[in-house]
């Protein structure tokens, strides 16, 4: 009899747990992405973590096709941008705000522009048991813009997984070709 009451809450407390990356809120106008993964890393590395966005971000997901033309800025209305090849940068992104443990950004990115209410990414990183969990949270909000919400996780899972790796190997991570 009791074996049967532990299991249950064994399986109870799993469903519980955030997933590592999912689609959290969806309707018909907006969606909300939420990527969290436990990992032993120092808080002080998260934000050059951001700033090399270079170093980790997919050149498959760039206008320019090189994620070496990415810059990111992380002071107040500093620029997530990237250099095109006519010399011009296109913003992809601002810098909302900054704080010792959360960073926000407007971020309508790729398909997302002209589209949006709100594109908020919001990076957070709360203690955990052995270290920290990275976290990202984007909440999109516009006409119809809830038909979006896979397209938009697929992209924006992969580059949390490569700033996830780089966060922790201080490499960057192999290309995905994707």
């Amino acid at each position: 009899m009791l074996k049967p009451l532990i299991m249950a809450a064994a399986i109870a407390a799993l469903s519980a747990a955030p997933a590592a990356a999912e689609v959290v809120a969806r309707t018909a106008d907006s969606f909300t992405l939420r990527y969290a993964v436990g990992a032993e890393i120092a808080p002080g590395d998260i934000a050059p973590a951001l700033q090399d966005l270079p170093k980790w971000w997919d050149s498959a997901h760039t206008y320019s096709g090189s994620a070496a033309n990415l810059s990111l800025d992380l002071t107040p209305g500093g620029c997530w941008c990237e250099k095109l090849a006519d010399g011009t940068d296109f913003d992809h992104g601002r810098t909302v705000s900054a704080e010792p443990d959360r960073f926000v950004f407007n971020a309508p990115f790729g398909p997302l522009r002209g589209k949006t209410t709100k594109a908020e990414l919001t990076v957070t990183w709360p203690g955990a048991d052995r270290g920290w969990t990275p976290t990202w949270t984007m909440v999109v909000e516009g006409p119809g813009i809830g038909a979006m919400a896979d397209g938009v996780d697929a992209v924006m899972a992969a580059g949390y997984q490569r700033w996830l790796h780089y966060l922790e190997y201080g490499e960057a991570p192999a290309a995905s070709g994707s």
